[in-house]
């Protein structure tokens, strides 16, 4: 059948194909990581759909073409960091750019409207039926992550300029990160318990580790600053607040389909004006205590 294409549109078709096997290799290998059945069957259906894909766009260019190998080792690292769930709805998301190029050439292939219709409708059905632990345990993950942003955030703010003394400033906030850190999971754990959650203390560890990989992050840039930087630790200190939220956000936004733009600025708002509180509470303490370290 390439007689009848130009080499352009050829090479097109040969990307649509090289796509569709790079999903079919993606998903195999993701079900193949499944304990749960329901989970395995719903990416081995993913995987066989984008097989049909490939082998329809074979029909086409008349030869095989291997996978993407740097795309599938990306994917995969996204699904061994952030969850399979992020990962696939990654994948989808940008496959959505595809369509148009997918519906351009409706006059051309009349066979592939089945493709556009597999890949709007039918694949959406099969990522809202798998199920992934740790997208349920997300509340307990923006409740670490929201909890340590905004009390630690106004914490350092104000020691940074009641001390100014980087190494100070850590101590203090890595006593106070990990004291939190204790309490935070204890308490959800009491919550979640009261309220006879069977998984209350796999709650209680996901909120405990949001909220400590936070602490270690925020601290960090006084222990790499000297002493007497400790200006330039606490606008590092901030971008990294800001970077967490932006991650995390994006996170949410992939693989729960809330509002990104919504979520983000309400997170950075909150944590910044509680910083800048605390920034001139700290000012105001020392002058008014008269203490000089």
């Amino acid at each position: 059948m390439t007689e009848k294409f130009d080499k352009e549109l050829l090479e097109k078709i040969k990307r649509f194909q090289r796509d569709e096997t790079t999903a079919y290799v993606l998903y195999t290998k993701i079900a193949k990581q499944q304990k749960n059945p329901n989970n395995k069957q719903v990416l081995l259906d993913f995987a066989n759909e984008e097989k049909t894909h490939a082998l329809f766009f074979e029909g086409y260019t008349g030869e095989k073409i291997k996978p993407k190998k740097f795309k599938v080792f990306w994917y995969s690292l996204l699904t061994y960091i952030f969850g399979y769930t992020f990962s696939i709805k990654t994948m989808e998301k940008n496959e959505e750019f595809t369509l148009s190029d997918y519906k351009a050439l409706e006059s051309i292939i009349p066979d592939i409207d089945k493709i556009i219709h597999d890949e709007v409708k039918h694949e959406q059905i099969l990522i809202d039926m798998i199920d992934e632990e740790r997208l349920n345990y997300v509340g307990a993950m923006v409740l670490g992550l929201n909890d340590a942003l905004v009390e630690l955030t106004g914490t350092i703010a104000g020691l940074t300029f009641a001390l100014q003394n980087t190494r100070l400033v850590a101590l203090s906030g890595i006593i106070t990160g990990i004291s939190a850190t204790l309490s935070m999971a204890a308490s959800n754990y009491l919550a979640e318990n009261a309220e006879g959650n069977l998984n209350a203390f796999k709650s209680s560890v996901y909120t405990g580790v949001a909220y400590l990989i936070t602490v270690v992050l925020m601290v960090l840039p006084y222990l790499i600053f000297p002493n007497e930087l400790y200006l330039y630790a606490f606008i590092s200190m901030l971008i990294i607040v800001i970077t967490i939220i932006f991650l995390f956000n994006y996170y949410i936004s992939i693989a729960k389909g809330q509002s990104f733009k919504r979520n983000f600025f309400t997170m950075a708002f909150i944590s910044l004006s509680v910083a800048l509180i605390s920034f001139v509470i700290g000012i105001i303490a020392k002058n008014f205590l008269g203490v000089d370290i």
